[in-house]
């Protein structure tokens, strides 16, 4: 399939009631959060994750559960990555044990790396580990998501009612409990922003396709993703900005700023998406630039 022709720019709107959208393992797991402002954060690798585990799901054979040709996924759990460049060496019968590959075999096995890994040909993939398949850079990146407003995490009381070992059960008295901390935002509406560049897309042959299906992996990758601190995350709104040059007709930042997001009684916290407006400018749109509103 050919790569995108065009430039895109987009703008995705996601909410979590009551969870932890992006624990922080350095913070005994608390929702991580910018000390200077308030506002909650999210990372470009955790929705990354939760795409690549939407590819996954849906592009899977309903029978063996082996992915569709051109749609295996690279970054899994307990993937060994240097095993998967040996699948590229061994695919197009070349020997990896090269101390110094050549430079021809590299370009190919990277080129068949992103044939098959569909996460490779969209974020890219630095496969110079061991068994050398090269490095690519790609089409689609995420920034880290903001709250539109300051966050609260309230911190609650759990109990465990069981216990591992018979050794542990005997250390407690008056029954098995076990006291824990669990940490949750009551209510957070998140902004993230991604670019598409069809420069790289040719690099590694990105395609419509391929957009389509990152189209309906940021609107429906929560629904998937359902955990006791992720229970009620949801994608509100995607929308996107395509420019019919591919260099791009305007500044992503100009067409960000034109969806505006306002809570509507300003004397009481959010506590849920109805709480705020949104609105987005479509007057004086610069010349080449088409709006999607997909959600």
């Amino acid at each position: 399939m050919e790569p995108i022709k065009h430039r895109y720019d987009f703008v995705l709107l996601f909410d979590v009631i009551n969870g932890n959208p992006n624990g922080d393992p350095d913070a005994g797991n608390s929702p991580r959060i910018d000390p200077e402002t308030g506002h909650g954060l999210v990372t470009d690798v955790c929705l990354k994750r939760k795409i690549r585990n939407f590819i996954c799901l849906t592009e899977a054979d309903a029978t063996t559960g082996e992915p569709k040709q051109g749609y295996d996924i690279y970054v899994k759990e307990k993937a060994i990555l240097n095993e998967q460049h040996e699948r590229a060496y061994k695919a197009l019968g070349l020997d990896s044990a090269k101390k110094r590959a050549d430079e021809r075999d590299i370009s190919s096995v990277r080129d068949w790396m992103c044939q098959t890994f569909f996460d490779i040909r969209m974020f890219g993939a630095v496969m110079t580990t061991g068994v050398n398949c090269g490095q690519v850079r790609g089409p689609v990146q995420l920034v880290f998501s903001r709250s539109v407003e300051p966050i609260v995490s309230i911190e609650q009381s759990i109990t465990r009612m069981a216990v591992t070992t018979k050794e542990e059960a005997e250390k407690q008295q008056g029954g098995n409990r076990t006291m824990g901390r669990k940490e949750v935002v009551p209510y957070g509406l998140y902004a993230d922003h991604g670019f598409v560049s069809p420069y790289l897309a040719a690099q590694t042959g990105f395609s419509d396709a391929d957009l389509a299906l990152l189209w309906e992996a940021l609107k429906s990758m929560f629904e998937v993703d359902r955990s006791s601190a992720r229970g009620e995350m949801s994608s509100r709104k995607l929308v996107v900005f395509e420019h019919e040059s591919r260099l791009g007709n305007a500044p992503a930042h100009s067409l960000f700023e034109r969806l505006k997001i306002v809570r509507k009684d300003q004397t009481r916290p959010a506590r849920a998406y109805a709480d705020y407006e949104i609105t987005l400018d479509r007057n004086n749109m610069p010349q080449g630039i088409t709006v999607h509103e997909l959600l």
